[in-house]
Formats: C-alpha cells, sequence, structure tokens
C-alpha cells in the first residue's frame, strides 16, 4: 500500500527507516509498516520537503502531524498483531493510522476526529492511498466509538489529563492502551486493562503532544 512519490522521496523515507532502527530496538513489523508508508503524501505540500525529516510538521487546525519515530514508537509499544482491532484517537492527517493499517489491516483500524475538516481530508486521503477500511467517524475523543468495540488496543495521539473513562471501557480485559497524559509535562502512559476495569500502568518517558480537544 504505498503512496505516490519521485526517487528522492523513496531514499528520504528509507534513509529515515534506517536511522529509527538504528536509534530505537523496533520490532521488524513496525519498520516495514514505517517503510511502506509514504509520509510525504500526509504533509501539506508546502512542507513536503520536510517530510522526511524527524520532527512533527503542522497540518491545519493548530494540529500536527506527528514526528515519525513517535509513530513507530508508539505502534511498537503496542505490541500489534494482524487482524487486532485498534481504536485511535485523533485521526489527524491520517498518517498514524496508515501507519496502524499496516500492521493490523485497514478494517480493523477504527479512528475519531474532533475536526470536521481533517477527518474529511483524512478519509481521502487514506482511501487513495489504499487504505479504504480505515473507519473515521466525527466527534469527542473522550467518547471513544463505542459501536465498534470492544478493541484490543487503543491509542491517544493527543494528550489528555488521564485515560478517557468510555475509551478503557471500550477496550477489552487485557488489552492496551497507551496515551501521552499530562499538561505542563507529559508523559507517555502505557496500561493493561484488568479483568475488573482497572489499568495498570507504566511510563515510557517525557512526550509533547497537542492537547486533547474540549468540548
Amino acid at each position: 500500500m504505498r503512496g505516490g512519490g519521485g526517487p528522492n522521496f523513496e531514499e528520504a523515507r528509507e534513509a529515515l527507516v534506517e536511522r529509527l532502527a538504528r536509534l530505537d530496538d523496533l520490532d521488524d513489523s513496525t519498520l516495514d509498516a514505517m517503510r511502506a508508508v509514504a509520509r510525504h503524501e500526509f504533509v501539506p505540500p508546502g512542507r513536503r520537503e520536510r517530510a522526511y525529516e524527524d520532527r512533527p510538521l503542522p497540518i491545519g487546525s493548530d494540529q500536527t502531524i506527528s514526528a515519525p519515530h513517535m509513530v513507530a514508537v508508539m505502534v511498537d509499544q503496542l505490541n500489534l498483531d494482524p487482524g487486532e482491532r485498534v481504536l485511535e484517537i485523533g485521526t489527524g492527517c491520517g498518517y498514524h493510522a496508515a501507519v496502524t493499517a499496516e500492521v493490523v489491516g485497514p478494517e480493523n483500524v477504527a479512528s475519531v476526529e474532533y475536526h470536521e475538516s481533517l477527518a474529511e481530508s483524512a478519509r481521502e486521503r487514506l482511501a487513495d492511498l489504499g487504505y479504504g477500511g480505515v473507519s473515521i467517524r466525527v466527534g469527542d475523543g473522550h467518547e471513544g466509538w463505542p459501536e465498534r468495540a470492544p478493541y484490543d488496543a487503543a491509542y491517544l495521539t493527543c494528550a489528555a489529563s488521564d485515560f478517557p473513562p468510555k475509551v478503557v471501557e471500550q477496550v477489552r480485559p487485557e488489552g492496551r492502551i497507551l496515551a501521552p497524559l499530562g499538561t505542563s509535562v507529559q508523559r507517555l502512559v502505557f496500561a493493561r486493562k484488568r479483568a475488573t476495569g482497572s489499568v495498570d500502568r507504566e511510563e515510557r518517558g517525557r512526550v509533547r503532544f497537542v492537547p486533547m480537544q474540549e468540548d
């Protein structure tokens, strides 16, 4: 499921993946997913020459496309298997969803986006690039997407004060959740849901994400 682009984009993407492989202990499936998704297709045209820099870039509506290493780390830490059902909160431009889809299959990714304009453009872009099976709805990420639950894993691409309770409810027992949590200081937190509905947490380092939208 590769997007278009000339050889310079292909070479830049391969160089990026090689850097990621050196910097982090990433699973081969994660590196293959990063290699397969054409990040420049998700970046506004005026910034495409910077698409394979390892940094976030603005995409409009005060939102950003996450740095490639952060997308890779989050996909890797969820330890996803093909066929697992995944909930994403914060579609943005659709890049993270596409990388996740490379691992689990597009039909297994459900994503919620607060901004209708971003949701519409992401839906069109993903369909054009072969990820039309990814489901996107416009709504408040705190509500998750209950109609498609239960999920094997869920993640947030925006910072919240805590895991949204309804998102936690929609993840199956023993399922995984990953999110940047905090306000002035954010930390990436991995959680596994217990059968009782509570979660075991583990901090995975400091991060910086745009804040989660509030109604």
